[in-house]
């Protein structure tokens, strides 16, 4: 698809996936531009790196060059509505309109591609894994869903390797645009019920989407998840879990040893020992076991293996640490869905024990609020403070009476709170938090840099990290 074409326009360009693409085929030597509705971070980067980018949708700023509907594809963000005034010129022009999803798809058969699905966790282990075949003889392309800190990006490009690490996302039935060699799938917890209706299509979309692995390659699920194995006859089905003996692949003898978390790593081959990575949760250790296995069975070596776990930094907005002192903890992370906020809490807990943790939480979207107000409720309770921001809606429009109060009259907890983005930070100054979370996906991580400018203020600029 995307070979018959010299000139690629992304609807949606600054998106974590789109960006990803649009630097892929600025490698492929194919001329790179887009739209998106606001400057960021990622936009700035991209105009950096040589790719056009117009913040208006009107039609009249899609240069020349990309007005020939025989030599442009045009890319689109599910996030890019119908009334989208570019769109709509695409469309009226006869221009070749894909979705995000389809690109990918297309990109992946031009490599033996190992995938990671899962409604929470991919991003994580998809990137984890892609550092150790990157720091590996194997190497990779990478299409991520978020910033490596090693690297300060979400792409990998490497000529030499037939390996492609992405992630596959089961929003709008994404993922089954992938036929991957080696599959993951983390957990299949109900999610997206504004696409899917009932969490009986989302999980019958993971079950199809397995179905798709390779026969000689590998498929690798979490133990919780609800895949049916009777539809998978003839593919190669491995579980994994934490610590779970039932599973085949697990840690054991898990410990800390200063800034580090120490583990075994228990395969049906046998035991990898005393291994070793930054201490960012126990829920990294699960993402590690996961990563691992992808890992060595694409061909990397135990000492690979070893030196690159070691070695991992991280991802930015997953349990990123922000400031550390005697004083204060600052900690920023992605989580959006209820059983991601437990895991954060958990793993917050375990590393830092009786700290008093005060939680800053955003929640993103309208329908995914109102589906799960309950259990998100739950989750934060597990604070010793909340404080819950406006809903981020992303895509969608306003549901009637669903809003950041919807979630707030569930939560049983004496300090809790309503707050404006505007006065967070003067909010923020008066609690003197001891360990602080910014959590969510929206942009929220506008006011990450801001926080932790006035916590190092406040604390006479403690060691960072």
């Amino acid at each position: 698809m995307f070979k018959d074409f010299q000139n690629i326009w992304f609807l949606g360009i600054g998106g974590i996936g789109m960006s990803a693409l649009a630097r892929y085929m600025m490698h492929e030597s194919k001329r790179v531009a887009g739209y998106d509705r606001t400057p960021t971070v990622l936009t700035a980067k991209l105009m950096e790196e040589g790719i056009s980018v117009v913040f208006d949708d009107d039609p009249a700023l899609v240069p020349h060059e990309y007005r020939n509907a025989a030599s442009t594809l045009v890319v689109m963000t599910p996030a890019i509505n119908n009334e989208n005034r570019q769109l709509k010129y695409f469309k009226n022009h006869k221009f070749k309109i894909v979705k995000r999803a389809q690109l990918l798809g297309n990109i992946s058969t031009h490599y033996k591609t190992i995938a990671v699905a899962g409604t929470h966790g991919k991003t994580t282990i998809s990137t984890m894994a892609a550092h150790l075949l990157r720091q590996s003889a194997i190497g990779c392309t990478a299409i991520l869903g978020g910033i490596a800190k090693d690297y300060d990006t979400n792409f990998f490009f490497s000529k030499e390797s037939s390996w492609l690490v992405t992630e596959a996302d089961e929003f709008d039935r994404s993922f089954l645009s992938l036929h991957p060699h080696i599959s993951v799938i983390t957990s299949t917890d109900a999610d997206h019920l504004d696409i899917y209706g009932q969490a009986e299509n989302l999980i019958a979309s993971f079950n199809a989407f397995a179905g798709q692995t390779d026969n000689d390659g590998w498929l690798l699920v979490k133990t919780e998840a609800a895949i049916n194995r009777a539809l998978l006859e003839g593919k190669r089905v491995l579980s994994y879990s934490l610590t779970n003996s039932s599973a085949d692949v697990y840690a054991t003898n898990i410990r800390y040893s200063g800034t580090f978390m120490i583990f075994d790593l228990v395969m049906p081959e046998g035991v990898i020992k005393k291994l070793k990575m930054e201490a960012t949760g126990i829920i990294n250790i699960e993402n590690a076991v996961a990563a691992s296995f992808v890992a060595l069975q694409a061909g990397v070596s135990q000492e690979e293996l070893r030196r690159g776990l070691a070695d991992f930094k991280g991802v930015y907005r997953r349990f990123d640490k922000q400031v550390s002192s005697r004083q204060v903890i600052y900690i920023d992370d992605y989580a959006h869905h209820p059983n991601e906020i437990r895991a954060l809490i958990s793993s917050v807990k375990a590393i830092y024990g009786d700290r008093k943790i005060t939680g800053v939480f955003q929640p993103h979207l309208y329908s995914r609020t109102r589906d799960f107000a309950e259990d998100f409720a739950r989750s934060l309770q597990e604070l010793d403070e909340i404080l819950l921001l406006d809903i981020y809606p992303a895509r969608e429009k306003p549901i009637e009476n669903i809003s950041s109060a919807t979630i707030y009259q569930y939560i049983d907890h004496p300090r809790k709170a309503l707050v404006h983005k505007e006065t967070l930070l003067e909010y923020l100054n008066d609690l003197e938090p001891e360990l602080l979370l910014t959590i969510g996906a929206g942009d929220i991580d506008k006011l990450v840099l801001p926080i932790k400018n006035m916590l190092e203020q406040k604390y006479q600029k403690p060691t960072s990290s």
